[in-house]
């Protein structure tokens, strides 16, 4: 897991991410499709209005955590079988799928505004970190590409 931090005039990201075996294929379906969050983000329970079976530009809707809390979003941007990005509370999240030429990276980017960022890099950060570390496991599993 690598973490980088690049400054923006008024936003920064941080990006997080993780090498895996799986192929990118397999990887992005992990991500993309909300009925399959909760195989490596278990505090994601479910979804709705966020695209079916994979995330759909435009879409508004929420995301459920821990079972009883929705958060919205708005999905702001697809590349297929590449990234996607959601906007939550104004925070926006890339979430990327590099292909390698043997496996993939799978990354998650926070980009704020420059004070929020401080606030995310100690606080949701190593959250991120765990997650994406997780997906990169899940996807090598055999049963990752059902």
């Amino acid at each position: 897991m690598s973490l980088s931090l690049v400054r923006g005039v008024s936003r920064a990201v941080l990006r997080y991410q993780a090498d895996t075996a799986a192929d990118a294929a397999t990887a992005w379906a992990l991500l993309a499709r909300p009925d399959r969050w909760s195989d490596w983000a278990p505090h994601v329970r479910g979804a709705w209005g966020l695209g079916e079976p994979e995330v759909r530009e435009g879409a508004r809707g929420a995301a459920r955590l821990l079972g009883v809390v929705p958060v919205p979003a708005r999905i702001t941007a697809v590349e297929e079988g590449r990234s996607w990005t959601w906007d939550v509370g104004g925070i926006l999240m890339d979430h990327v799928v590099e292909p390698l030429e043997r496996g993939a990276v799978v990354a998650v980017q926070l980009r704020a505004p420059a004070p929020v960022e401080a606030l995310l890099a100690r606080t949701y950060g190593p959250v991120v970190a765990l997650l994406v570390r997780r997906l990169a496991r899940v996807a090598e599993r055999p049963s990752a590409g059902r």
